[in-house]
């Protein structure tokens, strides 16, 4: 997805930090959805995932995803898949791609999204 006229500008990763982009367009319009609605955690979320995408210590709000959706693949690399709980049903999950240090966004949304139901 290219950036155009209007659209925010996202600064670059810093040294030691990770890159965060859309998987698809998607994921960016659901981001923009989680921005209008909880502007404050979405950004706590961008935060967390350009500095400690993995943690150690994962929590009920952060934290890998189980079954299936423990994995994915992008652009033919398999990656590890995570959640972060933004609002009571608000999320976003992300394949974490050690190649070039960079998460994915595969989906954001201010909606519970319904893949989990099934795992």
């Amino acid at each position: 997805m290219s950036a155009g006229r209007g659209d925010r500008a996202a600064p670059p990763a810093a040294d030691g930090h990770w890159e965060v982009r859309f998987a698809d367009a998607a994921s960016a319009k659901g981001w923009e959805n989680l921005c209008r609605q909880a502007r404050e955690n979405t950004y706590r979320a961008w935060v967390i995932m350009r500095q400690d995408p993995r943690p150690v210590g994962e929590s009920s709000r952060h934290h890998r995803l189980k079954g299936s959706l423990a994995h994915g693949t992008y652009r033919g690399q398999a990656c590890e898949q995570w959640q972060i709980e933004v609002t009571g049903a608000g999320r976003i999950w992300y394949l974490v791609g050690t190649v070039r240090d960079t998460c994915w966004i595969t989906f954001a949304g201010t909606g519970h999204p319904r893949e989990t139901d099934r795992s």
